[in-house]
Parts: structure tokens; sequence; C-alpha cells
């Protein structure tokens, strides 16, 4: 709120932004560097255009560091209640990374009970049946209690 308790006036914050800054369509102009100047450099990575091999060299990188990034150490285990298979990490005491998918999430009898309630399953910090089996899989030695997968960031 301003000082006399009234709301700021958007339009005039807006203009006075476009004035500083400029529109999002002004592409005529390079775009102001860190230092304020216009003609920077863009942060922007290189499309590699004029280098094919290049090109493709950077777009298999990408790839496989997403791939990488998604799927490190993750190994799936099955619901012994309603067999949902996730992909699970664990991480160390206490704290184990799940990546769930469409058809998990929809076959999770404790995800579909709250469903039936009106409840939200995204909403919900876990299926404590699925804790459970997580558990179980580290006791019969199908998962590491502490995975040794290598980080997936850079490295």
């Amino acid at each position: 709120m301003s000082p006399n308790n009234q709301p700021p006036d958007v339009d005039r914050l807006a203009r006075s932004m476009l004035m500083l800054h400029g529109d999002h369509d002004s592409h005529d102009e390079p775009a102001p560097a860190a230092n304020g100047r216009r003609g920077g450099s863009s942060s922007k990575a290189s499309a590699f255009a004029d280098d094919p091999e290049r090109a493709a060299a950077v777009a298999a990188a990408t790839q496989a560091d997403r791939t990488r990034y998604l799927t490190s150490g993750l190994q799936p285990v099955d619901c012994r209640f309603c067999h949902a298979t996730v992909n699970v990490k664990r991480l160390g005491p206490g704290h184990t990374a799940v990546q769930w998918n469409a058809e998990a999430s929809q076959r999770c009898a404790y995800f579909a009970e709250l469903r039936a309630t009106g409840e939200h399953s995204a909403r919900t910090r876990s299926c404590p049946k699925l804790g459970d089996s997580i558990e179980h899989a580290v006791a019969e030695g199908c998962l590491e209690a502490v995975s040794t997968a290598p980080p997936a960031g850079d490295g």
C-alpha cells in the first residue's frame, strides 16, 4: 500500500517500467547487457546453425544430460498392496525420491480413496502403503538403503 493507504496505480507503474526497459516486442535493438548498456551478449546458448555436426553433438549431450538427471539411480518398486510401479532412489535415512507416473498415480488405491473423497492426491505427501513397500524392498535387498549411483548433476 502507498502512504495514503491506497493500492498502487498499476497502470502508472506499468508505463514507467515500459519507459525504463522498453516493451518485450522491441527486437530492433539488442537487449541491455548486464551493465545496462545496449549491445551486450546474450546468455542464450548458440544453436550452431552454421555447424550441423556440433549442433547434433550438443543436442545429443543435452538429451543424455536430461535422461541422466531424470533417471540416475532410480529403481522400479512395485507397491505390494495395489501393484502400482514407481521409480525410487534412497538418498539417505528418511529421504527417498519417488518418481510417480500417470499410470501409477491412477492405480494407487490410497490416491483413489483420496480422489473419491474430493481431495487431490497431488497435495498428499505420500502413499503409506507404498512407503511400506519401499521399506520392504530395502529389507529384501531389492533397493539400496542409500543409492550408490552417481549424482545426477554435473559429474
